[in-house]
């Protein structure tokens, strides 16, 4: 076994990746992003004791949550890039506990040496490889527990450095992440303690997806009911991929009036239904579909892309937009150009990625047509009266959340079929990349209502939780579980962990998760979220949709 892996929903045999990673990292790699997440460890919990001190290092705060944010599946391939933020995070971690003795303060013997024994070397770390990896910890329900929250802590790392990036902070996001990661370090803490951890981490997802939501519709207005284009222009373009929305605006502000045309790919596709991206005319629409069919639609689309978070797949040797990528933020691909951050007050440059494309001829046009969504909790909202009277005339008869990721196995075509095969008068709810199943079929509308209603990226889960809320205050209800809805989810990585969790904090129950329920679920674990929660996995589509229709 040359590495251990099994955070996302592809992992070998649904049991864990030993030797390559199925998202295509190395095992040297992997290891690296163990010996990270340790890094971010010893960080916490001297941050976590500076500020029972009163000390605050915002330098930490964001180094834990962009490092997080660096090893979600698919975000980052570049040995390099990992290497220096772990020798980064050692010096942080050093000059952080330098300030604690420089107040006065002391860590606890037990503490200073969980702290300073792991190596700052590659090869140091090498010979210490199994006491830092995910298997260190022999118990496998603890493991379990304490994986699963740190795959929360990873998608909650994700929202907050995207609100971020706007200009919004919540520093009990960045307390709770240290003191969570610490809290993974401490051999006394219990199952039972464990598991309140664990909804706890839930409960912050909550308040991170808010956040995004403000950041979001403040600096962009709330999104609104939009048909996108699917087809192309006559210019040269730019693919944007990912979910950072800044990048997306410096982006679209810097190719004006240059001939260069902008596309959204993936979890990118929502900001076009931003009002404010909607003023630029070189904004030409979404080309393609999800992040695993990029290999063929890269080849196609010509152009460079730009990756601004995860979802990237390595491409082949000798794929033609090989030469092509560029990535920014927490992404990083060996071999591309990286778009450094953005100085305080100022702007990342995209320059060299719009000269390149100037070069380029446009995309091929492997679609026509449009899709419809920008059905986020706002927009809904004000269709609350029309959705309320559909339910109560019987019109429609139930609400189907779908949200979650999508992924490359056949195993996921369950979803398309379900979609296909619904009743009629039910209506879909989706967020997330897990739409691109069925968001292009013509399933129609209710009274105009359309049968998919796309509230937007997987941070967008939150207007699910919001529209939901809604209806129970709408409809009367005490429990959010009498509504008329039904959640069967599709997962793949670490941010649909905490969409997950933070649903489980809101006391949503007999949520359906596939196509597999995660590796990383011991069988105690696992039996818990069953008794408590009603998590289950799914099965044959007609069964389901018969099981669901009855609930």
């Amino acid at each position: 076994m040359s590495m251990f892996c099994f955070q996302c929903q592809e992992t070998a045999k649904n049991s864990g990746c030993t030797v390559r990673g199925v998202c295509g990292k190395s095992a040297e790699l992997a290891n690296m992003m163990d010996l990270l997440i340790f890094v971010l460890k010893g960080i916490s919990i001297v941050a976590t004791r500076a500020r029972e001190m009163g000390i605050h290092d915002p330098k930490a705060d964001k180094f834990v949550y962009d490092g997080l944010f660096m090893t979600i599946t698919n975000a980052n391939f570049d040995d390099d890039r990992i290497i220096a933020a772990v020798r980064e995070g050692l010096q942080i971690r050093d000059d952080l506990k330098k300030t604690v003795a420089g107040a006065g303060g002391r860590l606890p013997a037990d503490v200073h040496e969980s702290v300073t024994w792991y190596a700052d070397t590659v090869a140091a770390f090498e010979a210490k490889n199994s006491a830092i990896g995910v298997l260190a910890t022999e118990n496998e329900d603890v493991r379990s527990l304490r994986e699963l929250t740190i795959y929360g802590l990873k998608g909650l790392a994700a929202y907050t450095e995207h609100a971020y990036n706007l200009g919004f902070e919540q520093d009990e996001l960045c307390a709770f992440m240290q003191r969570a990661l610490a809290a993974t370090t401490d051999d006394n803490l219990g199952i039972d303690e464990l598991i309140a951890l664990v909804m706890e981490t839930g409960k912050y997802g909550v308040d991170a997806m808010a956040l995004l939501d403000k950041a979001n519709t403040e600096s962009y207005g709330n999104p609104e009911i939009s048909r996108v284009n699917i087809g192309v222009g006559a210019n040269p373009g730019i693919l944007i991929s990912g979910h950072d929305l800044k990048d997306m605006e410096e982006l679209l502000e810097q190719t004006a009036g240059t001939g260069v045309d902008v596309y959204t790919h993936g979890e990118m596709l929502p900001a076009n239904y931003y009002p404010a991206f909607k003023n630029y005319s070189h904004f030409i629409g979404n080309y393609g579909n999800s992040w695993w069919r990029q290999k063929e639609e890269f080849e196609t689309f010509n152009g460079p892309i730009l990756f601004t978070t995860n979802c990237i797949v390595p491409p082949k040797k000798n794929a033609g937009y090989a030469d092509k990528i560029f990535t920014t933020g927490a992404a990083g691909y060996p071999g591309s150009k990286h778009i450094p951050e953005r100085k305080a007050g100022g702007k990342k440059d995209f320059s060299e990625i719009i000269a390149l494309a100037k070069t380029c001829p446009p995309p091929v046009e492997i679609e026509k047509g449009e899709i419809v969504g920008g059905f986020a909790h706002n927009q809904v909202i004000q269709l609350a009266d029309k959705v309320v009277d559909a339910v109560k005339s019987g019109a429609i008869r139930k609400f189907f959340v779908m949200a979650g990721c999508d992924g490359r196995f056949p195993s996921r075509e369950y979803y398309t079929e379900f979609a296909e095969k619904l009743p009629k008068d039910t209506v879909i709810l989706t967020a997330g990349c897990a739409k691109y199943r069925y968001n292009k079929l013509n399933l129609g509308d209710i009274g105009g209502i359309p049968r998919v209603l796309d509230a937007g990226q997987c941070n967008d889960s939150y207007s699910l939780a919001v529209i939901a809320m809604k209806l129970k205050e709408v409809f009367g209800l005490n429990d959010i579980n009498e509504l008329p809805i039904a959640y069967n989810i599709a997962w793949y990585e670490q941010k649909a962990v905490i969409v997950l969790l933070a649903l489980l904090y809101l006391g949503v129950k007999n949520i359906h998760l596939g196509p597999t329920l995660p590796a990383f679920l011991s069988p105690n674990v696992a039996k818990v979220l069953v008794e408590k929660f009603g998590i289950a996995g799914i099965g044959e589509v007609d069964a389901d949709i018969r099981m669901f229709m009855n609930q």
